[in-house]
């Protein structure tokens, strides 16, 4: 059986179309987005309340709300993989990234732990926060994930200028911008592509 030779436009039309599916992938996966998005977010804002206005001493369990996510993630995940007919090279990629960037926030967790960088970590969650999505964006081409992760890049270096409580904001407006207007910006893109 003989290879098929692909022309550069075909090569180009097959990568074009490979992005498309993703797209379309990773808008009907926003909802990951969007959960970890709105949790995190939550307990970026339910932290900086509890310690700083409230002064409640056991501020960080309100962290404890990631729990709904990892259930609602691996439920979802299993739910979707039934779906699946067809992975294509950079949706694969995109999960490659993913899992990455979720091994780097746990490892970065224990080096900050172990270093006893308890009040100086926020700066570090924002940088990977924004890699994740600058990625992200390029990958599939969608400006919006680029843009935030870039604004995340930003708060990240300016979140060193402040103290740990008001860090603790400049994540909550890195996740804002990174991770949960992209994604109502590509569920919204889906709607219309789809009309």
């Amino acid at each position: 059986m003989a290879e098929e030779k692909f022309s550069p436009e075909q090569s180009l039309q097959l990568i074009q179309s490979m992005i498309s599916k993703t797209k379309q992938t990773m808008s009907d996966n926003s909802i990951y987005f969007l959960i970890w998005g709105w949790l995190t977010f939550i307990a970026f804002i339910g932290q900086f309340i509890l310690k700083h206005i409230l002064q409640y001493e056991k501020h960080y369990m309100i962290w404890l709300v990631v729990i709904i996510g990892i259930v609602f993630s691996i439920y979802q995940g299993k739910k979707d993989e039934k779906k699946v007919r067809a992975k294509t090279w950079v949706g694969e990629n995109m999960s490659h990234l993913w899992l990455g960037m979720a091994i780097s926030f746990f490892v970065l967790s224990m080096i900050i732990t172990r270093m006893g960088w308890g009040t100086e970590m926020y700066p570090f969650y924002i940088m990977l926060y924004g890699l994740g999505t600058f990625v992200s964006g390029n990958f599939l081409q969608f400006r919006p994930l680029i843009i935030g992760g870039i604004i995340a890049w930003v708060l990240a270096i300016g979140s060193t200028w402040v103290s740990y409580d008001y860090q603790m904001l400049f994540a909550a407006a890195s996740i804002l911008f990174s991770y949960i207007i992209p994604a109502y910006m590509l569920r919204r893109r889906d709607k219309i592509i789809n009309q």
